[in-house]
């Protein structure tokens, strides 16, 4: 993989990796410990900042992919990077859209027993952290 490449998808994916920590672990469980943040404001906010974070995630991805492809990257870079795509693309295809539709219900007044649906949001957020990292490491090493 030639060193322009390596550099660029270095830089997107651990501004990516950096953005993932940032978010899921520390700004979303904080939201709603703050002051007068009620269930569907935070989950408003959630939407708003969840939604941003995955255009973001979505074009950084593009960075790494474009950079993988043009870089002719070698296999364990091509398979993380198909790994950690694969898994932004099961939230937003499958995992996002189910908890949309529950918190419309929620935002709605409907009353809910609490969800554990989050909880395979966040378990595809662990696993992509340990994928981004990967792929950054592999590419610090091309």
């Amino acid at each position: 993989m030639n060193a322009l490449s390596a550099a660029v998808a270095g830089a997107a994916t651990f501004v990516w990796l950096g953005m993932v920590l940032a978010i899921s672990f520390l700004e979303a469980p904080l939201k709603f410990r703050a002051p007068g943040v009620t269930i569907p404001i935070g989950l408003g906010i959630g939407r708003l900042v969840f939604r941003a974070l995955n255009l973001v995630e979505a074009a950084l991805a593009g960075a790494v992919i474009i950079s993988a492809v043009v870089g002719s990257a070698p296999g364990v870079v091509t398979v993380l990077t198909l790994v950690v795509s694969l898994l932004l693309l099961g939230q937003l295809a499958v995992i996002r859209p189910r908890l949309n539709r529950r918190s419309d219900r929620v935002l709605a007044g409907e009353d809910l027993p609490r969800s554990r649906g989050h909880l395979s949001y966040v378990a595809a957020e662990i696993a992509k952290v340990v994928a981004l990292l990967c792929l950054g490491v592999s590419l610090l090493n091309v």
